[in-house]
């Protein structure tokens, strides 16, 4: 009897999610990272990417700890839970590798530990993508996954004015100045996790 193969679940990207993300990657020379908002009832299904306020470098995203809380406390009073936006971690690399680097992996081990299951998805300006979808919880597992566009869901079309602004309102290249510690810099004491857990706590539910 033949043996089954096991399928890996994808990350998807509606149109819209993947025409944005593409605009913003190629905005500025940076890195550029942000959130991906997911289906209720698919939750590797990105919808759309929020970014929050950071700072970058050809080399890393560094986000504001207050602006992700805001982020999380934001997305709650709309109704979403936690899995539908804080689960997949979304962000570029300028060059032409969307391997991720030694401050990836340490970053996702520190942030995204504590959750039941999380995504970190690399997109290369080249269009190369990278994506690893980890379970922390149970029998705890990490394999990558396989990218795609889904062009059954429905394309609202671009809207570039509205990305721009949100670029220029959060992105913020670093010009040879220090960077205030942050949750997603190497260097960071902050701890943004118990509004995390909290929100995991209030409004736990959902499975991939």
């Amino acid at each position: 009897m033949p043996q089954q193969q096991t399928r890996l679940p994808r990350l998807r990207f509606s149109p819209t999610a993947w025409a944005k993300l593409l605009y913003l990657r190629d905005y500025g020379e940076t890195e550029v990272g942000g959130f991906g908002i997911t289906s209720e009832d698919d939750l590797l299904l990105v919808q759309d990417l929020q970014l929050v306020e950071q700072t970058c470098s050809l080399a890393h995203v560094a986000f504001d700890d207050e602006a992700v809380a805001n982020f999380f406390d934001d997305q709650v009073d709309v109704g979403l839970r936690p899995e539908q936006f804080g689960r997949i971690w979304i962000h570029t690399h300028p060059g032409d590798c969307p391997l991720p680097s030694q401050t990836d992996e340490e970053t996702f081990d520190r942030v995204f530990g504590r959750s039941d299951w999380a995504v970190m998805f690399i997109l290369a300006r080249t269009g190369q993508t990278y994506a690893r979808l980890r379970f922390n919880a149970g029998p705890k597992a990490e394999f990558e996954i396989p990218v795609k566009r889904d062009y059954s869901q429905t394309f609202a079309g671009c809207d570039p004015e509205r990305w721009e602004n949100e670029y220029l309102s959060h992105v913020h290249p670093q010009h040879n100045r220090r960077l205030r510690q942050s949750a997603f810099d190497q260097t960071a004491d902050f701890d943004w996790e118990e509004d995390w857990l909290f929100a995991e706590n209030e409004l736990k539910g959902g499975k991939i």
